[in-house]
């Protein structure tokens, strides 16, 4: 890793093109915030983290055709950039606005509502520890766990990436995982006695509760049995952009779901949005989720009852702070009604 930190853009490229993937690695911690922190200025904070993975992509397919006579690394890779960003505006029907390469903020300075300083502070020591945990894994581990959760491809796209069998691609993943979650603890509990004495004072053990949440979350999500339902938009009911909807992930015997919205209006005024599974059609209530400002939500529910798949995933539109049973128009569901 060293010896790749310490090469130019153009001689990773050339070994990217013999096939040495720690090379595109280099190049993604070198380049990615900056192309990143780009494409934010136009668009929300989902669709940029997708147009830094259609880049990279689009790096590592085209490797072997790059030439460094016609013109260096960077400004190529910003202008794969800003096709990807003009193609999302054009599909998005909205004008362009693509902003000069100036430095920018990298990923952990983006601009991101919500989190007050202690728990900003956590997060970057969290950030950290994990970072270094990662970088630490065997060569092969870490590309196949990084492509699959960091990059959110499926099993089969990372063994396309990697041209590997699926099953050694699998074997590689949750060798990863394993591996990493039996370093985490110890580092942790470094961390967060420094975070304990320094800032977070009584608050540490609550954030290491989420924290373990978070962990069992990405076992969750990288299994290759999860279910994993889009919940879309339903006729006659509460009347959203065609491109609203959400996902449920779960699996048998987890006890866990992951519930994430993309692309969802405010909840009406007095309003929130109200999660649902259908058991034994009994209707439950996993809670509420307000979105961000660009329509993004995410909430990890753990329960005994969810080791069960349910029949029916739904989210409404429910009055006040919530409803003990569904009283509103369905905004979207599963299956499709």
């Amino acid at each position: 890793m060293g010896a790749a930190n310490g090469s130019s853009d153009e001689e990773l490229m050339r070994s990217l093109a013999a096939g040495n993937q720690e090379a595109l690695a280099a190049l993604y911690r070198r380049h990615a915030p900056r192309i990143f922190s780009v494409a934010r200025r136009s668009l929300d904070r989902a669709a940029a983290q997708e147009i830094v993975q259609d880049v990279f992509f689009a790096i590592w397919h085209e490797a072997v055709a790059f030439d460094p006579a016609r013109g260096a690394f960077r400004p190529w890779a910003m202008q794969i950039a800003r096709f990807r960003i003009a193609n999302e505006l054009r599909r998005r029907s909205r004008r362009p606005v693509l902003e000069s390469d100036a430095a920018g903020p990298p990923f952990d300075e983006a601009p991101d509502d919500g989190p007050q300083p202690v728990e900003t502070m956590w997060r970057d020591h969290r950030r950290s520890v994990v970072q270094k945990a990662f970088e630490e894994l065997p060569s092969p581990q870490r590309q196949a766990l990084g492509l699959a959760f960091f990059e959110e491809l499926t099993h089969e796209q990372v063994a396309e990436v990697l041209n590997l069998p699926l099953g050694t691609t699998k074997t590689r993943i949750r060798a990863g995982l394993k591996r990493l979650r039996g370093r985490l603890p110890r580092e942790l509990a470094v961390v967060g006695l420094v975070a304990l004495i320094a800032v977070l004072g009584v608050r540490y053990r609550w954030q290491r509760s989420a924290l373990e949440l978070d962990e069992r979350a990405l076992s969750l999500l990288t299994m290759s049995d999860t279910s994993d339902w889009k919940l879309t938009p339903v006729a006659g009911g509460v009347e959203v952009p065609r491109e609203t909807h959400a996902r449920y992930r779960s699996r048998p015997g987890a006890g866990i779901a992951v519930v994430t919205l993309s692309h969802f209006p405010p909840a009406p005024a007095g309003h929130t949005y109200q999660i649902w599974v259908r058991q034994h059609d009994v209707w439950t209530s996993l809670g509420t989720l307000a979105p961000d400002p660009d329509g993004s939500a995410r909430r990890i529910v753990e329960r005994a009852e969810l080791a069960t798949l349910p029949e029916a995933v739904a989210i409404t539109s429910e009055p006040g702070s919530g409803s003990a049973t569904p009283t509103r128009p369905t905004v979207v569901a599963w299956p499709e009604k």
